[in-house]
């Protein structure tokens, strides 16, 4: 695990925005009407929101996500909330940004598994969406690289508020926001615990990459698509014909680098809104924060190569942990309801 000087816990400041994709509040609106769009996939019916709902955590809720119809996901749905904080998106990186993010995911085979010349087209049929394409980006007809704009600029308001999270009112002065529990539970977190050497700074993650030996999804022993889809991934990523043929589980990283040392390392999460996000881990192997408390003060699991070691809590220290762990999360879940979807035009409509 990462040692050394960590930054400090701290209250998230407003989300970074690329100069290339400023933010207007037309540009939003638009965003979140695509975020909710199923003409962005393959199949018409998988959008932004099919994997990333707020009503369960914006993700799926289960342990792993569902895929494209024909296929099936082999790793949990990362929530979207503050991922406009990460450097590099999908849990081994493999995404520079928002704006990469949403069409790795819409075109994705196992995912959206959307054409974008087809996404295109189907934008450019909606006269409500043409008009709002030339308002936000001056074109006479939507591009669907600007419809990634709009998402991710959409998504870059699906945030923390600080005014919300006990940590956060604590941290501001508030010495009533957070309980004693919570705060005997952040200076475990802070020392004896050692979980601030990685779970640090404002968004309570150092967005590195570690193998703590998460067992294997079950899912992967009882059906057969989880083998299929996972040995594609495998595949059409360019790993080694021996280790795609015997691959039997998530090798994270190494999928991006193809280093061995890699295989099994996963971006470490924020722990950010944990309670309304659960379940955890990259294939949501622990259903509950308590789970994942006592996997860590076992050492982790096997085959784990992040220097992990059994922490010895006792039961009052491992209760105190978890109030800390959840005056992280917002007194509520943030949830957002769907935008009306405009209509297709026919074509006598749309050529009038």
């Amino acid at each position: 695990m990462a040692g050394g000087h960590v930054p400090a816990l701290a209250t998230l400041p407003p989300p970074p925005v690329p100069a290339d994709n400023p933010m207007t509040p037309e540009k939003i609106a638009l965003g979140e009407k695509l975020y909710w769009d199923g003409r962005l996939s393959g199949n018409g019916a998988m959008p932004c929101s099919a994997c990333h709902l707020p009503d369960l955590g914006w993700g799926t809720g289960g342990a792993i996500s569902f895929g494209y119809p024909g296929t099936q996901h082999w790793r949990n749905s990362q929530t979207i909330l503050n991922s406009a904080y990460y450097n590099k998106g999908f849990w081994e990186g493999s995404a520079t940004s928002l704006e990469s993010q949403a069409p790795a995911a819409a075109g994705g085979a196992v995912a959206g598994n959307g054409d974008g010349s087809m996404m295109e087209m189907r934008l450019r049929f909606v006269p409500e969406y043409v008009a709002a394409f030339k308002q936000v980006f001056g074109t006479d007809w939507p591009h669907i690289s600007q419809a990634w704009d709009a998402i991710a600029a959409y998504e870059r308001t699906i945030v923390t508020d600080a005014a919300r999270v006990p940590f956060d009112r604590f941290l501001a002065g508030d010495g009533a926001a957070m309980s004693e529990a919570a705060q005997r539970g952040q200076a475990l977190f802070e020392g004896k615990a050692g979980c601030i050497s990685c779970h640090n700074g404002a968004l309570v993650s150092d967005q590195k990459f570690y193998n703590i030996g998460v067992p294997a999804a079950p899912e992967f022993n009882e059906d057969p698509l989880y083998q299929i889809t996972l040995r594609w991934e495998l595949y059409q990523k360019g790993v080694p014909e021996e280790v795609y043929r015997a691959g039997a589980d998530d090798l994270g990283l190494y999928h991006k680098t193809k280093r061995p040392d890699d295989k099994h390392k996963f971006r470490t999460p924020s722990l950010r809104e944990l309670r309304w996000t659960e379940p955890y881990m990259h294939n949501g192997y622990f259903d509950t924060l308590a789970e994942v408390v006592d996997f860590y003060d076992a050492g982790g699991g096997e085959g784990q190569t992040a220097g992990l070691q059994p922490l010895g809590l006792t039961e009052d220290e491992k209760t105190d942990l978890l109030a800390f762990l959840e005056a992280l999360s917002m007194d509520a879940p943030l949830i957002l309801e769907q935008p009306e979807l405009p209509e297709t035009a026919t074509w006598a409509e749309f050529a009038k």
